[in-house]
């Protein structure tokens, strides 16, 4: 979801300021060179909480965060959506048509502290050549089913393509997406998969509405408002499911010019029922454009993962930030 925020990087930086400022060094490269994978440079910065401003709900604790700082054109800028794709690795998506994975980097407390082996795809179009117009390549959403394909859902061009196993990424095959006119900018910005045997997977809209989706086509859980949000309500903007029970958790994003940007996280039910707001990050501490979700089970806690999509910005960043809930 790119918006048109104003170029606040002063104020910006001077409100969010983060507990510590040193810097982690680059992510180690990749040991393989898959085809049509490549090494994405960045350098990696710690980030905290900063001032107060975040609110964690009870039993929910910071597990540690890092700034992902990239060269201008880089494909790690615009990150819209992530996944836990097994063993420390994820996969991300930016909504200029690029898939992004790496390693996650824990000390032995089990923090986040960086990422490793940044690499980047190319995504592609049904004949296989690699999208190069913007409106084909806005990718918001993201989902590894069951069986291991990933999905990738878009808008302006509002669709949902299966590039098949992460490991052997190919042309795109179209698949069930919820049968609705979306708005050109507001899209199925949370994608999941489903719970279910059936190998599904769920959808939500930015500006409402969730979906159920089979092969065999999708079923509406929550019917979309009559009237659209504006951009200073809370809009869905990343969704995965929990892994503990048969719910999801459900990213908002709230954008109140000319500053004030929040994000918070959510439970979903099976009903599309949204429950209490488990963390929520607003000025004066680290905050951004929160897009993406991923959460895993890790002991007697489920982790969660957020990223941030900086829009290619200088105002904004691209933030990766972990937290337990108990």
């Amino acid at each position: 979801m790119r918006r048109r925020l104003p170029r606040l990087a002063a104020a910006w930086a001077a409100l969010a300021l983060t507990a510590c400022a040193a810097t982690l060094g680059p992510p180690q490269p990749s040991l393989s060179d898959e085809d049509g994978w490549s090494f994405a440079a960045a350098e990696l910065k710690p980030v905290g909480l900063g001032l107060p401003g975040a609110v964690l709900a009870p039993g929910v604790r910071f597990a540690g965060g890092i700034e992902i700082v990239a060269g201008l054109g880089s494909p790690l800028h615009g990150l819209s959506d992530l996944k836990l794709s097994g063993g420390g690795g994820f996969v991300a998506v930016s909504d200029a048509g690029d898939l992004v994975r790496g390693r996650l980097r824990l000390n032995a407390q089990g923090r986040l502290v960086g990422v490793d082996g940044l690499a980047s795809h190319r995504l592609a179009l049904e004949d296989g050549t690699p999208i190069s117009d913007k409106r084909d390549g806005d990718a918001e959403g993201l989902a590894l089913t069951q069986s291991g394909d990933l999905l990738v859902s878009f808008e302006r061009r509002h669709r949902i393509w299966n590039y098949g196993p992460l490991s052997a990424v190919r042309a795109p095959r179209p698949v069930p997406s919820p049968a609705v006119a979306f708005a050109d900018n507001e899209g199925m910005e949370g994608l999941a998969a489903s719970h279910a045997q059936t190998d599904g997977w769920r959808a939500v809209g930015e500006g409402g509405g969730v979906w159920d989706c089979t092969m065999n086509g999708c079923r509406t859980v929550v019917s979309p408002p009559a009237e659209a949000p504006r951009d200073s309500d809370y809009r869905f903007t990343g969704l995965d499911r929990d892994p503990s029970g048969e719910g999801w958790f459900v990213v908002e994003r709230r954008y109140t010019p000319p500053i004030d940007m929040r994000g918070r996280v959510r439970p979903m039910a099976a009903d599309g029922s949204l429950g209490p707001v488990l963390i929520e990050l607003k000025l004066p501490g680290t905050t951004d454009n929160f897009e993406g979700v991923a959460a895993e089970r890790r002991g007697q806690a489920t982790r969660l993962y957020l990223l941030s999509d900086d829009n290619a910005n200088p105002a904004q960043r691209t933030l990766l930030l972990a937290f337990d809930i108990r």
